[in-house]
């Protein structure tokens, strides 16, 4: 007889058995220990004292369950899993295969099966462990870029933020700006700056999404912001995922007296020299990635500018930014009637309107602009708005009369009246010197 495969409670059955069947434990006992009844305890001696220990072990060992199913419909159902539903949880997959090819199995079932095929992975398996992003191996193949908003002058000025673009190969500082908001116009500045200087990367890399994308873009939207569009005319790469120089910076700026962001924009360049010569790093490959501009310089405002389209009105108009835009009447623009074009707002804050990349002559018919409570504002634009919308509040409080709630209802004061209705002696002389008066002209 070889091998008999046993638990540890049948084992234990088998040893409280042998010392009953000895004399050793009477039955009462030995079903106490093996927590049954005294009939079970009568029939497991006889079983045992008639076919031996290994009767013992449970009648269904070895054996296939009466609910299994059977290995061709597994390899069936695994194959269909393969061809239809490899990317599906166990859960939809088990309603699949009920709904659309007649077999009904349970979804725990399905997952063990899936798990051990490798169509499923467990939620153990399913964790990734984020690594450590490797430095880029040459200089100018990727920079990072970044804005801080911070007291970076501490009480001696306002609140300002820094621009910061950073080889990643290297740690070098390639351009720092102080800027008074994370403006789209902040960026084309510095971002123009940094083309003059270096030429073209390969890539920007951003953490902040929201430089590049937008968050919730409409469907008539591309979903590229101005900045993100304007690097994609460059032919540079946009990738998005902090390094700050809050400490250092700060400290080197209060003692030399820095307390203005232009004074503090001519000391960056001096900082950057010694910051690099300090804490750069030399790159895994000497290459120099950068590239010479596509366009020419002098067109760079045709790039870093504010690019939207406006729908043209059948009086020749459209809006744009609280204004309404009436274009002159030609040729050309008496076919646009219904159709798109492009609006351009120049740093300098001057418009164009291009149709097809031919400028169009135009007049501003209301040109007045000012900022109100509703107008909806990035966080990063939001301590210059509001500084904005305070000097516009305290100088219309300086002109605005109070009005008294009577008069806005439309009550008008009229002053006290010294006359008050005619009494009854003032009728009578009246009356009698009108008589004598027509007397007198009768005579």
């Amino acid at each position: 007889m070889g091998w008999v495969l046993m638990s540890e409670r049948e084992l234990n059955r088998i040893e409280v058995l042998a010392q009953v069947d000895d004399g050793r434990l009477d039955v009462q006992n030995g079903a106490h220990l093996l927590d049954i009844t005294k009939r079970q305890m009568f029939r497991l001696l006889k079983t045992y004292r008639t076919e031996g220990a290994v009767a013992i072990r449970h009648k269904a060992r070895g054996k296939a369950p009466n609910n299994q199913i059977h290995k061709a419909k597994r390899e069936y159902v695994l194959a269909l899993i393969k061809e239809n539903y490899a990317d599906f949880g166990p859960t939809l997959t088990a309603e699949m295969l009920e709904e659309h090819h007649g077999f009904k199995v349970s979804r725990e079932t399905l997952r063990k099966w899936m798990v051990e095929d490798g169509i499923w992975l467990s939620r153990k398996q399913r964790r990734t462990f984020h690594q450590p992003r490797q430095r880029r191996e040459c200089f100018g193949e990727l920079i990072q870029i970044d804005g801080s908003d911070h007291r970076w002058f501490e009480d001696r000025a306002d609140p300002c933020t820094l621009l910061v673009f950073i080889d990643d190969a290297t740690s070098t500082l390639m351009e720092l700006r102080f800027v008074q908001s994370e403006s789209t116009f902040s960026y084309f500045a510095a971002l123009e700056s940094y083309l003059l200087k270096h030429g073209r990367p390969v890539a920007f890399y951003s953490d902040k999404h929201s430089v590049f994308r937008i968050p919730n873009p409409s469907k008539h939207m591309t979903g590229m912001t101005q900045f993100g569009r304007a690097l994609s005319e460059l032919n540079i790469e946009i990738l998005c995922a902090n390094r700050t120089l809050q400490d250092r910076l700060i400290k080197e700026m209060r003692l030399a007296g820095i307390s203005s962001m232009d004074d503090g924009n001519a000391f960056l360049k001096g900082f950057m020299d010694r910051f690099n010569a300090k804490f750069a790093k030399i790159p895994a490959r000497t290459d120099n990635l950068h590239r010479a501009l596509n366009i020419e310089p002098d067109r760079l405002s045709e790039v870093f500018c504010l690019r939207d389209k406006r729908s043209v009105t059948k009086d020749l108009t459209l809006k744009y930014d609280h204004k309404r835009i009436k274009l002159e009447v030609n040729d050309l623009t008496r076919d646009l009637v219904g159709k798109y074009i492009d609006v351009y707002e120049l740093a300098d804050g001057r418009v164009q309107v291009r149709a097809n990349g031919v400028a169009i002559p135009f007049s501003i018919l209301n040109p007045e602009r000012r900022v109100t409570h509703a107008a909806i504002t990035a966080n990063k634009h939001l301590s210059a708005i509001l500084t904005q919308v305070k000097a516009d509040q305290d100088e219309k409080a300086l002109s605005v009369e109070v009005k008294s709630t009577s008069a806005r209802k439309g009550y008008k004061k009229k002053g006290l009246s010294t006359k008050g209705p005619p009494s009854f002696v003032d009728r009578h002389i009246a009356r009698k010197r009108a008589e004598e008066t027509q007397q007198t002209k009768s005579g």
